[in-house]
């Protein structure tokens, strides 16, 4: 690596409020890579089985905790929030017993919407207690915002999704604290915009850097492919534009979501994009593109905390670009295979010092 540095910034170690630690044998590398870059990170529920309830996310939080000591054996600040996966069954005594137990959020996957979505919610109607007990009690709503009937066009799900699922819980449940995961189009950053302060969103990198040009042009890049999927450039600069304008109501959520490569280069590939390897690096690397590279603090490290209530991290990281750049790996061990990271065997200029 050629270490001359262009540019140099301090910030608060961020937090990543939408995470893929997958589960068990996977374990080991999401965790690595996770807890050198970010303070804090939701771990999502979607895995398999998923995290239903309380003991669910106990076990799996201990599962966590067990790979963070095979790398650090004194005590780490690292700190996994833990979820639960909302279904057709969930009880509201499931959803109280969670919060005393210190469950921060809710996710809503309608069924079928993305990976391991197959036990999510069919209809919203069914969670009406689960919803009502939520806002009582100051719990967060995560949602996935996108319809899955064949009807709608997949770029057009997102839009479709705020129409049907999402403004009818806000009307129902106007003081219910809502995140509206990943957003990926420019009616999507609107809404937001429009809403009243419970009312937040998770920007991902890969949608601040990518449009579908980079899935679809030239050939069907499977590494590319991800769930809310790559949208116009119209909708990744209306994105970038939110992202770095200082509203607190867009922060970083990175949806890091690893699959082994020969689940992705397949007849039916998975959907998701790794990115925990070089997460913030891709953020400082989308900020510095529009010259905002000193709004990246308040998204990565304050906006989150704020929202969900929680202190701000008082550790600080030191991100570098370098004038030449260095080569990300081309493929990371990944159980007993290996996934390509995005960037993999490319060069990117900022690093963690």
């Amino acid at each position: 690596m050629n270490c001359k540095v262009e540019k140099e910034i301090e910030i608060l170690l961020p937090d990543d409020f939408h995470h893929h630690f997958r589960d068990n044998k996977y374990l080991d590398t999401t965790v690595f890579y996770a807890m050198q870059r970010f303070g804090r990170c939701i771990a999502m529920p979607n895995t398999v089985p998923p995290i239903r309830n309380k003991n669910d996310a106990e076990n799996y939080l201990s599962r966590i905790r067990e790979s963070i000591k095979r790398f650090i054996k004194k005590e780490n600040k690292f700190e996994p929030l833990m979820t639960l996966y909302l279904t057709d069954v969930t009880t509201e005594e499931e959803i109280l017993e969670a919060k005393n137990y210190g469950i921060l959020a809710c996710k809503l996957y309608p069924a079928g919407a993305t990976t391991n979505s197959n036990f999510g919610v069919t209809d919203i109607k069914n969670i009406d207690l689960v919803l009502k007990t939520m806002e009582r009690i100051g719990m967060i709503l995560l949602v996935h915002c996108e319809v899955t009937d064949s009807k709608y066009d997949i770029f057009d799900r997102e839009k479709y999704g705020i129409e049907i699922m999402l403004k009818p819980i806000i009307n129902k449940y106007p003081n219910l604290k809502i995140v509206m995961e990943h957003i990926t189009t420019k009616e999507g950053v609107e809404f937001v915009k429009n809403c009243n302060d419970k009312v937040a969103a998770t920007i991902t990198a890969h949608h601040l850097l990518y449009n579908r040009n980079d899935l679809l042009v030239g050939g069907i890049k499977p590494h590319m492919y991800c769930l809310p999927i790559l949208k116009s450039e119209i909708d990744r600069k209306s994105l970038l534009d939110a992202a770095t304008s200082g509203n607190k109501k867009f922060f970083l959520g990175t949806d890091s979501a690893p699959h082994s490569i020969e689940n992705k280069e397949c007849a039916c590939g998975c959907a998701g994009i790794f990115t925990g390897h070089i997460a913030i690096e891709l953020y400082a690397e989308a900020f510095d593109n529009v010259g905002k590279i000193d709004m990246l603090e308040n998204f990565s490290s304050r906006f989150g905390a704020n929202f969900y209530g929680l202190p701000l991290n008082k550790k600080k990281i030191k991100l570098k670009k370098l004038v030449t750049g260095y080569k990300v790996e081309e493929k990371i061990k990944f159980g007993e295979s290996f996934l390509k990271p995005l960037r993999g065997g490319e060069i990117i200029k900022w690093f963690i010092e």
